[in-house]
């Protein structure tokens, strides 16, 4: 039975792999649910869920040109149960593993030994890892051992109340993983919300966090997810410091793609390469490549327009490490007066989201600026519902 027609317009952007979401006017989540293209006959993976008390729908659009519209057809009609080609989560001790159409993604570190939750590995390819392997692995060829709290791709921030949450040194805060509230997967996406305390080095509490991370079913040459955190000032105002060593969203890359090793590339939205027109720099999304093996690889982070002090700085190293930090105005620019430090009064919260680009090639031939599109500026969706 067919429920409604989703009529998608590209708008004036190229959509290249682009989640879609529309809110439709069902009481309640059908289990079986077809999604077809009427211009080609072909089914298209959809997902529904509830929220709030509304039904939501999400799929992805592989490639619209600008000014195209296209229209799909919901129908309710039996569907395989089998979960090939899905974005699928598997809880394990201490750990979330994820995989894409059967092929492993990446892991989500989040123990009781690890200092802060991370994702690592991350792949591009089968057994390519875009996200260095120290100190995770100790011992591995051709590794760079610096900094040994750049673990794969995760959040961390200094100087609130006093206290390191950014490195491992001695007197380190924590960010104590406390319970996953909601964990799924699905043939669009996948995700999990976890629950974080933000502690010092004696597990004091002194804010919260929810960390909401969204995988989508995209190929294996452009992996997305979304990455967002919400900080509750739960235990008091807060001061987020002006400083440098911070990330909402932090990546540490492989020790091949580095910049300092004559081989890889860093390259914002603004047009900046290379550390020395990048770091300290306002953009929209930065992004870093490199040689890994017989490949060329890279990882983009993507800032939303929505969220707070957009567009981000970037501290982002020749070194290897890329962070989207909104707070460190007075490192990057030099001025001791002219700070840029985050308030959050007692008992609110503020939220970020990013979205992550694992990508084959370099930032032109992996069409990072479209992916930002996509990102900031999605398709609108119009829902004639069947009478």
């Amino acid at each position: 039975m067919k429920l409604a027609t989703l009529i998608v317009n590209a708008g004036r952007h190229t959509r290249v792999q682009c989640p879609v979401e529309a809110e439709i006017g069902l009481e309640s989540v059908p289990e079986d649910l077809v999604l077809w293209d009427e211009a080609n006959g072909r089914a298209v993976p959809v997902q529904a869920w509830a929220k709030e008390g509304r039904v939501k729908l999400g799929w992805i659009v592989g490639r619209m040109n600008p000014g195209e519209r296209r229209a799909y057809a919901l129908r309710t009609a039996p569907v395989s149960s089998a979960q090939v080609g899905w974005v699928r989560l598997v809880e394990a001790p201490s750990q979330i593993q994820v995989s894409i159409g059967g092929r492993r993604f990446t892991t989500y570190n989040c123990g009781p030994e690890v200092v802060r939750p991370y994702l690592y590995p991350v792949y591009a390819d089968e057994g390519v890892g875009v996200t260095r392997d120290w100190p995770m692995v100790q011992g591995a060829s051709g590794e760079s051992t610096d900094h040994p709290h750049h673990k794969g791709i995760y959040t961390a921030q200094d100087e609130i109340r006093g206290v390191n949450n950014w490195g491992e040194g001695e007197g380190h805060g924590w960010q104590v993983h406390k319970r996953f509230s909601q964990v799924y997967s699905g043939p669009v996406a996948g995700g999990f919300t976890s629950e974080i305390d933000w502690t010092d080095a004696d597990r004091n509490v002194y804010m919260t966090e929810t960390r909401q991370i969204t995988f989508y079913n995209t190929p294996l040459r452009a992996r997305l997810f979304d990455y967002e955190v919400t900080f509750h000032a739960s235990h008091g105002e807060l001061l987020i410091g002006d400083t440098k060593e911070g990330g909402f969203l932090s990546a540490r890359v492989a020790s091949s793609m580095e910049e300092q090793r004559g081989g890889g590339v860093i390259a914002n939205g603004c047009g900046g390469v290379t550390e020395a027109e990048t770091w300290g720099q306002r953009a929209p999304w930065c992004d870093y490549s490199g040689r890994i093996g017989d490949g060329q690889y890279g990882v983009s982070l993507l800032d939303h327009p929505q969220n707070p002090r957009f567009p981000t700085y970037w501290h982002v190293r020749a070194y290897g490490l890329m962070t989207a930090n909104c707070v460190g105005r007075h490192h990057f620019t030099g001025d001791d007066n002219n700070r840029w430090d985050l308030p959050i009064a007692a008992g609110e919260s503020k939220t970020w989201r990013y979205r992550i680009l694992v990508h084959h090639g370099d930032v032109r031939a992996a069409g990072v600026a479209r992916h930002y599109e996509g990102f900031a500026y999605p398709p609108k969706v119009e829902i004639e519902v069947e009478g």
